[in-house]
């Protein structure tokens, strides 16, 4: 099946691990149309850029002829599970999205923790609580709080998402998370969450065995929560799962991409690769990649 995609292509600034205008710089030099930074710590975070900072950074990316697909404002530990934690972490979410809104993308993206299946929960209802305040607030600034998929599977997130009372909470798809860590398949997942889907990860992977999505992101009360850079370590041990370089795991693109036209998703493809021997020709090759559906 030939399939042809129209969509703009992003990269990760820092999947490429270099300090930030360097990253912006190679984003460039790789063809990416866009970028997506995280905004948690750093630099970056929203209590250490100033009102003069931000506006310099906007025209430093628009002189190089970017935009930024999105911010990633996910916070770790275990996302929004804990109801005593949540109101520090609802207001630091709000303080990304204005950062976000501030530098010309309404697009936030996050991890929330695994959904629970049972909606007795109190979990869930910590989590359904601290999702329905970030919406609300996102829908008064048309704009997303985008869930990234893979902890849990897409008709759980569907399902809890359709519990919301705006799409101001939606989606982050990305179809390798859930081939290495639910064993979703990612084309049933688009059209599952098809009226929910923002902004979308590239990357690829293989399921080695089935694996407790727990033991990767944690849950409260088991394990010490998201944290990106054991992930990095799983992907990269490849003990449960593997990332790989597109093309080379199970996701099918052809089939991927054909379902995402299907739905008129017009957003960003944006490139994430965790693991970090050889960032730069990775993205570079996986750009290479993605042009070859054009």
């Amino acid at each position: 099946m030939e399939v042809k995609v129209k969509n703009k292509i992003g990269i990760i600034v820092d999947s490429l691990s270099l300090p930030l205008r360097d990253g912006l710089k190679t984003a460039k030099d790789l063809e990416a149309d866009g970028v997506q930074i995280y905004a948690v710590k750093g630099e970056m975070a929203p209590e250490n850029l100033s009102v003069p900072s931000r506006k310099e950074l906007k025209s430093y990316i628009e002189s190089l002829g970017l935009e930024i697909s999105a911010l990633c404002g996910d916070l770790g530990g275990h996302g929004f599970q804990d109801a005593q934690q949540n109101p520090v972490k609802i207001n630091k979410s709000k303080r990304i999205l204005d950062l976000a809104v501030e530098l010309g993308t309404n697009i936030v993206t996050t991890h929330i923790g695994i959904v629970p299946d049972d909606e007795d929960n109190p979990v869930y209802e910590a989590m359904q609580r601290a999702c329905e305040e970030l919406g609300v607030y996102a829908k008064s600034m048309n704009a997303y709080f985008a869930i990234e998929t893979g902890p849990e599977k897409a008709s759980t997130l569907k399902a809890f998402l359709d519990s919301l009372s705006t799409n101001g909470v939606s989606v982050n798809f990305d179809p390798a998370n859930m081939v290495m860590v639910t064993g979703d398949d990612p084309v049933e997942g688009v059209n599952l969450l098809k009226d929910y889907i923002v902004h979308t990860h590239v990357k690829d992977g293989v399921r080695l065995k089935p694996v407790d999505p727990r033991d990767v992101y944690g849950a409260l009360g088991y394990g010490g929560g998201t944290d990106h850079e054991k992930i990095a370590q799983m992907v990269a041990s490849g003990e449960y799962f593997r990332e790989v370089p597109l093309g080379n795991g199970s996701v099918d693109f052809s089939s991927y991409f054909a379902a995402l036209r299907e739905i008129n998703y017009n957003g960003y493809l944006t490139i994430e690769r965790e693991i970090k021997t050889n960032p730069i020709k990775d993205i570079s090759e996986a750009v290479q990649f993605i042009k070859g559906f054009k």
